[in-house]
């Protein structure tokens, strides 16, 4: 950036004193002020922004080296686990025992549970305030519009 000393300051102030006159001079220092400023502003936004994608990508690439780090312990769990169902096999048929039509896995595996419908009752609002509480401290507990409101508590003609 441009270095400014107080000597170069004081000179071009007094070049635009000259230049400008002492009736706009307030007004111009104001505006370049002003538009320094939004320099200054558009200026921090682009660094942030450059920022942001340094870091997106950064995150990109450590999410890559995450999902291959989990692939590469998915494919060592299932080659373990095939290596482990085909020794078992080996030592259940070396035993003489009848091979099963399921896996040595769908046998020892226990049958997944029927579906049950959780029986909730979704139009049914429930406050967090029991109803015997609103009633004795006197607490609206429907909604009422401010006209059925109004009707309700007018005097009838007698």
């Amino acid at each position: 950036m441009v270095d400014f000393g107080l000597d170069k300051i004081a000179l071009i102030g007094a070049v635009a004193l000259i230049v400008i006159g002492p009736e706009k001079l307030p007004k111009v220092a104001r505006t370049i002020g002003h538009l320094v400023g939004k320099a200054q502003r558009y200026v921090a936004d682009v660094r942030a922004e450059v920022n942001r994608s340094i870091e997106l990508d950064e995150l990109k690439k450590m999410k890559t080296q995450f999902e291959d780090a989990a692939r590469n312990v998915e494919q060592t769990v299932q080659q373990e686990v095939q290596s482990a169902s085909s020794s078992f096999g080996n030592d259940w048929a070396s035993l003489g025992a009848e091979p099963s039509a399921a896996s040595p896995e769908e046998a020892l595996a226990p049958p997944p549970p029927a579906y049950r419908h959780p029986k909730k009752n979704w139009r049914l609002k429930r406050g967090a305030t029991p109803q015997w509480y609103k009633q004795r401290h006197g607490i609206r507990s429907k909604a009422q519009s401010g006209a059925a409101r109004v009707a309700r508590f007018r005097p009838r003609p007698r």
